[in-house]
């Protein structure tokens, strides 16, 4: 297994090697086969069929050379169109058993990525950039499966093919054999080349499409950001750069193909050459027939496809097991290890102390942060855009593994909490909800799968969702999702909220939870969160106006926040830092004494 690096310093996530991807892959068939072997009988068949068709049209030739009765020809053209109709039916049954097989084993490998994709922590992925992750995730699973539904089953038939045809080319002559292994050293040449040109070029391409999609998300997600620190120039280029080095290695992939194809063609034209001439020489002799002699140009002639199919088939597959390696690299990411003492927090209070952070090595987010709040204590960090709120929400949350410092729910350190089972400690929710295709009750069961519907309606009133839940066509069980019944931005809040309530968390960060939905649904959605929230622990950030009121600040931390955020990060350079303040919901309202006011 191995990791990659880009130039300006991106971790990117593992890529397998090809002993680990050929063993993974092994796992994956051993269960199918049967399936499998299945394929390969129906291919061998299919491709044996068609081999009979040469000899019918060279006694169909010999028959009209002696100038035999026409009836004479209804019998091997009769045999013809059988050939005609067996040979389909096999190679339809055979390519279809392989597909069978490889969606599968395609289908359990994305289970497994998704998996593993899951259980890595926050940190890692941003260390990669969510680029590349989508990118293996979306272009590199398509492109295995392209080549799994046509490469595969192409380049296996082709292979039967062209092996049967040398038998049958022998057995006619070995002279004819003789000419058609001409074109072989050609070919072979030309493969070993362009294998050995193509496979750094097919992984520099799919290393460069994943981080033109980071470059994008970057973009998109901090347009604001970008704008106003007047960067928009800078991240064009930015864009530029991406898109040119994805356009760079794709004109250097067409060049290589196509001189791939001439090369390939040198060789059809020495080996069609050779069968010729060993034709003209035997039928002169008298060693052989007419019909003999068209049967063996004709079976050499039927190589060009299959031979050409799986030469071309390299491409796509060079293609295909480059997107594999990276597959799998993230599937066979070991799991996270559990604490090696375990603790479970004796409450919801949350400590922390002398808490350092740094997205850039020199320029700390977040130090010497001290932060105590009480169970049942309801805290808003209020600030300027990039203060480093969302930096200190993700620790407390556990997304990130600080530089410095110590973060305590309920007198245990965090990385002494086992998260794998159980309830969740601490539940972060973002202004960047999702709404996972499917029926809603099993949305909102991602919090809690043991829920009955009675749960999911009670959480439901909780946020204030029941009302529209109810006039859904099909309540409960309605599809939302991009595929199904499109929610608005307050309700994807809101079921967002409701999972909240499911999870039900001893501590509850909201991270500018109701920033997108306007300042109506804010107000909605705020009314939803003070129900969930009254009575439990937990912290708000953002600013006070997306509340639809404003609330007044008091002093509850101490330390120093650089401007290290996502802000920052995205913008691709530090500026200088902004003075934020904590704000209790219910205190009163006076100015951060002096020792806090350097939390700037």
């Amino acid at each position: 297994m191995t990791t990659g690096t880009e130039p300006s310093g991106p971790r990117l996530l593992p890529v397998a090697d090809g002993r680990r991807t050929r063993a993974v892959l092994g796992e994956l068939l051993a269960p199918r086969r049967g399936t499998a072997v299945a394929a390969l009988v129906a291919l061998v068949a299919g491709a044996a069929v068609s081999l009979v068709a040469a000899p019918l049209l060279g006694r169909i030739v010999d028959l009209a050379a002696r100038g035999s009765e026409p009836s004479a020809l209804t019998a091997p053209v009769a045999a013809l169109a059988g050939v005609a109709v067996v040979q389909g039916v096999l190679a339809f049954a055979g390519i279809a058993l392989i597909a069978r097989v490889g969606e599968t084993m395609l289908a359990r490998l994305r289970e497994r990525f998704v998996a593993r994709a899951l259980d890595l922590p926050l940190e890692t992925l941003e260390q990669a950039g969510s680029g590349d992750l989508t990118s293996r995730v979306t272009d590199d699973v398509k492109v295995v499966g392209e080549a799994v539904r046509e490469a595969l089953p192409e380049f296996a038939r082709a292979a039967l093919i062209i092996g049967l045809t040398l038998v049958a080319l022998a057995a006619l002559d070995w002279r004819f054999l003789l000419g058609a292994l001409l074109a072989v050293p050609i070919q072979v040449v030309t493969a070993r080349w362009f294998l050995r040109h193509s496979g750094p070029l097919y992984d520099d391409e799919r290393i460069a499409g994943g981080a033109q999609q980071q470059q994008l998300l970057d973009t998109a997600a901090g347009v604001s950001t970008v704008r106003a620190f007047r960067l928009t120039d800078d991240h064009l280029d930015r864009v530029r750069a991406r898109a040119e080095a994805v356009a760079g290695i794709g004109q250097r992939l067409v060049v290589l193909q196509t001189r791939f194809f001439g090369r390939l063609n040198a060789g059809e034209v020495l080996g069609l050459s050779g069968v010729l001439v060993a034709g003209f020489v035997l039928v002169g002799s008298g060693s052989t027939t007419i019909g003999t002699a068209s049967a063996a140009a004709l079976y050499f002639i039927n190589l060009f496809t299959p031979i050409n199919i799986m030469l071309f088939q390299l491409d796509a597959a060079q293609s295909a097991v480059a997107g594999l390696r990276r597959i799998v690299g993230v599937a066979e990411i070991d799991p996270p290890a559990p604490p090696a003492d375990p603790a479970v927090p004796a409450d919801a209070r949350v400590r922390v102390r002398g808490l350092t952070h740094s997205y850039v090595d020199g320029h700390p987010a977040l130090s010497g942060v001290d932060l105590d709040l009480a169970p049942g204590t309801r805290v808003a960090l209020v600030g300027t855009s990039g203060a480093g709120k969302s930096t200190l929400a993700k620790l407390v949350a556990g997304m990130h593994t600080p530089d410095a410092g110590v973060v305590e729910i309920g007198g245990v350190p965090l990385e002494r909490i086992d998260h794998r089972g159980g309830r969740a400690p601490v539940v972060l929710v973002t202004q960047e909800v999702h709404v996972f295709a499917g029926p809603l009750a099993e949305d909102l069961r991602l919090a809690r799968p043991d829920a009955t519907d009675d749960d999911l309606r009670a959480a439901l009133a909780t946020v204030g969702a029941a009302p529209w839940v109810d006039r859904l066509p099909d309540g409960l069980e309605t599809v939302v999702g991009d595929t199904g019944h499109a929610l608005t931005v307050v309700q994807s809040q809101q079921l967002a909220l409701a999972r909240l309530v499911l999870a039900d968390p001893p501590v509850v960060i909201l991270d500018e939870a109701t920033a997108e939905a306007g300042s109506a649904g804010a107000a909605e959605l705020e009314r939803a969160r003070r129900r969930r929230a009254g009575g439990s622990h937990g912290r708000r950030r953002g600013a006070p106006a997306q509340s639809g009121r404003r609330r007044r600040p008091r002093a509850g931390a101490r330390g120093r926040a650089d401007r290290g955020d996502r802000h920052a990060r995205r913008a691709g350079r530090l500026r200088r830092p902004v003075r934020p303040a904590v704000a209790g919901l219910d205190g009163p309202a006076r100015r951060a004494r002096p020792a806090y006011r350097r939390l700037r």
